[in-house]
């Protein structure tokens, strides 16, 4: 992996991160939380969606709505575990 991918994968996992923490009102983990849920939400979309059949496309703006979805996802899973 070059530093440029993980460069262009923080940055989508940031921005994925900061838009989910917006979408799902205020449930955030702070600057590093968010890198962190992004990335692992644009891991999961992407076991998630292939499987589906559905497909958002290629470039940089597919990747972060990838990443959105998959982090959204991912803080409504933890949002129901911390209740439990």
């Amino acid at each position: 992996m070059q530093f440029e991918s993980i460069i262009v994968m923080l940055l989508v996992g940031a921005l994925a991160g900061w838009l989910s923490g917006r979408i799902m009102k205020g449930r955030g983990f702070g600057v590093v939380g968010n890198i962190i849920v992004g990335v692992v939400g644009a891991f999961l979309a992407g076991m998630i969606f292939p499987a589906l059949g559905v497909s958002v496309g290629g470039g940089f703006i597919a990747s972060i709505i990838y990443a959105t979805i998959g982090s959204v996802i991912l803080l409504f899973v933890i949002g129901l575990v911390k209740r439990a």
